[in-house]
Order: structure tokens, then sequence, then C-alpha cells
């Protein structure tokens, strides 16, 4: 298996309009985002270039190699935009969003889910633990 990438460094954009400061990463394609002042943009252009870039490699898609200042010079010229380079340490996106709680429904018969709550069973815990024993799990992998 092939190990992921830990760093991925990619050049946004940013422009000031009158309700922010908008973030667009040209070399990513549906990547944007926005803040109301630079140091809320730089860090919501990391959370975005993360996610993004999460979301790619879950899908197996291939992830662009970086476009060069000289390409960004022709992007951002005379639009009134300013280039910056971000740069995102992954593990602990990824650990973060493997971590998340999912929602899950299901159906259970009632005489069950009353017998369940008068013994104030947990759900979630009880899943969680017959899941991880039916897939032969003790924890995340």
């Amino acid at each position: 298996m092939k190990d992921k990438v830990k760093f991925y460094r990619f050049f946004a954009t940013f422009e000031q309009d009158e309700d922010g400061i908008n973030v667009e990463f040209p070399d990513l394609p549906g990547a944007i985002t926005c803040g109301q002042n630079i140091d809320e943009a730089v860090q919501m252009a990391k959370d975005c270039l993360a996610l993004h870039l999460f979301g790619m490699e879950e899908d197996g898609d291939l992830i662009p190699v970086p476009s060069g200042i000289d390409a960004l010079n022709q992007i951002t010229a005379g639009t009134g935009k300013v280039a910056a380079l971000i740069e995102v340490f992954m593990p602990p996106y990824r650990n973060s969003i493997s971590e998340r709680s999912v929602k899950k429904t299901l159906t259970i018969p009632k005489w069950l889910d009353d017998l369940a709550a008068t013994n104030n069973v947990n759900y979630s815990r009880i899943l969680q633990d017959a899941l991880k024993e039916q897939l032969g799990v003790n924890e995340r992998r």
C-alpha cells in the first residue's frame, strides 16, 4: 500500500470584496472558500485545501502537480488577486475526519426498543462494540 502524502502545498489566490476575502485554488477546481479578514481567510484556505485533497484521495482522484509561480503570475495578472502558497500537514486532518461520528438509521422491533429504554441501553456503544466484534477489530486501523 502506497504511503499517503504528509504535506501538500498549493497556491491560492486571495481577492478582497465587500463581503470579505475570497480564496480559490487555481489548480483545484471547486476548492473555494472565504474569510472576513486575512487571518480567517488563510485558516479557511488551509481547511479547504486539506478537505478537498482528502476527498480526492478517498475518491482515488489524481492529485495535480501544483502550478509554478510563472503560471500563477499569468492567472493573477491584472485581476487584483494576490497569491500565496498554502501548506497543509495532512495526518491531523485525516485523523479528525476518520474519527468523526456518522449518523446511521436502524430499525428494531418496538418491544426491543421499549426494553432497551427501560434498561438505559446506549445504542451507539452497543452498535460500535458489536461491529468491532463482527469485523474482528479492537480499534480504528
